[in-house]
């Protein structure tokens, strides 16, 4: 065992637990949760060196509790790929602190929130709209292996003129890479936007249904998984997902 150099500081957790007569073990939950500062600022890393003269603080509302696994909802911008494609701008760098929409649960972005992250709800690059990164197995679980049950919500603006039975044909009737697509709610919303509610949705399936009936795509969003509606969030936001909100 090597001990700390008087010079080069002490390791955070060592003085952390020193400072509060804990465990090193608790004392690191401590770090990992968010809840210690080094001379004002959050410090994530329990082998940081930290000198005697250093200021280190437990801040108010500290738990030594395991920090709980995240899931994140983001309004993916346009032209960000959320990995479909190789296009655009990975929509993974929208997760920054100054992107997070207050008044939804998480005070702040933690570096260890961005860890071991699943995609869960890929989206085209050229789509707008929710998207859901998740470290929790019950939400990957749900959303990846249990998709062909959860509901999603586009609003889609096309432009043309729809052939004759179109909007029956998009409800129910139409195939996919050679199979029937099952059937889905779709209607207008007006005379250039249509609603699409459906479940088991593929990368390019809404494109490829309006084409078949005459359409083109404008823009398309995605406002919906399952129960969980995107409402509120600005393109480019983010927020974490609240602990009463069920897929």
């Amino acid at each position: 065992m090597t001990n700390d150099a008087p010079d080069e500081g002490v390791r955070l957790a060592k003085r952390v637990a020193s400072q509060l007569g804990c465990s090193r073990a608790e004392a690191e939950r401590y770090i990992a949760g968010g809840w210690v500062s080094v001379d004002g600022n959050v410090a994530e890393d329990p082998a940081m060196r930290v000198l005697p003269s250093q200021d280190v603080r437990l801040l108010p509302g500290a738990t030594a509790e395991e920090p709980a696994p995240v899931t994140i909802l983001l309004h993916k911008p346009a032209g960000f790929h959320s990995g479909v494609g190789a296009r655009g701008e990975p929509a993974l760098a929208c997760l920054r602190p100054e992107a997070l929409a207050q008044g939804h649960g998480q005070p702040r972005l933690l570096k260890r929130h961005l860890h071991k992250l699943t995609l869960t709800s890929p989206l085209e690059t050229d789509a707008s709209g929710l998207v859901i990164y998740s470290q929790d197995f019950r939400v990957v679980r749900k959303l990846v292996e249990e998709s062909a049950r959860v509901e999603q919500e586009f609003i889609v603006h096309v432009t043309g003129t729809i052939k004759e039975g179109g909007l029956a044909l998009l409800n129910h009737g139409l195939n996919f890479n050679g199979k029937p697509i099952a059937p889905m709610k779709v209607s207008w919303q007006n005379e250039h936007r249509l609603r699409f509610a459906l479940k088991g949705v593929r990368p390019g399936l809404i494109d490829h249904m309006c084409r078949e009936v005459g359409l083109e795509i404008v823009e398309m969003r995605r406002i919906r998984i399952g129960r969980v509606p995107m409402a509120g969030l600005q393109a480019g936001q983010w927020r974490y997902l609240l602990d009463h909100e069920r897929f």
